[in-house]
């Protein structure tokens, strides 16, 4: 029987910090299935969807906590398809958003998404210096899952208010076209 984990990791960027992830996870007959992983802030992590035999289990997790002798930080959570929420109906949009950095962009755009359902499936953001020398610039980019009753106008006119308050630029767009 197959038993399916989820895996976060993190420590500092070194060459071979995937590798030692997939070396542990290959040398407890597990496969590979899904992954997001990133270098920010000079520390590197990710998050690991992966397969293997149940009796391997108490054995991956124990080479994995291993791994904090070379100052690589794993937590290890068993996935359930009873954990998976059902986003096969949901609509795909993609959300893009720049303007003068601030605090608290991204808790406003969240708060609005939560509101109306919208599933975030993945966000990106980054701070960098505007042109010309007008401060910091926030950018963010986010693939969303949109629950199918909720219409796209209604959505888009609370983005618009929202960009107006921030003083930010916020596009959406459905991915389905």
């Amino acid at each position: 029987m197959k038993t399916s984990l989820v895996i976060m990791v993190s420590g500092v960027d070194r060459p071979g910090f995937v590798e030692r992830i997939a070396q542990l996870v290959a040398a407890h007959q597990g496969n590979w299935d899904e992954s997001r992983m990133v270098r920010l802030a000079g520390r590197f992590a990710g998050v690991v969807s992966v397969v293997v035999p149940a009796e391997q289990v108490t054995a991956l997790r124990q080479a994995l906590a291993g791994l904090s002798a070379q100052g690589i930080a794993a937590h290890v959570e068993p996935a359930s398809d009873e954990d998976v929420r059902p986003l096969e109906h949901y609509v795909p949009m993609r959300l893009e958003l720049t303007g003068l950095d601030r605090e608290g962009i991204v808790r406003e755009v969240s708060a609005v998404l939560a509101r109306h359902d919208v599933n975030v499936d993945e966000i990106s953001t980054r701070s960098r210096e505007a042109p010309m020398g007008g401060g910091m610039l926030f950018e963010a980019k986010a693939r969303l899952r949109c629950p199918p009753h909720l219409e796209e106008a209604t959505l888009r006119a609370a983005l618009e208010a929202l960009s107006v308050e921030l003083a930010v630029d916020i596009a959406l767009a459905d991915e389905t076209t």
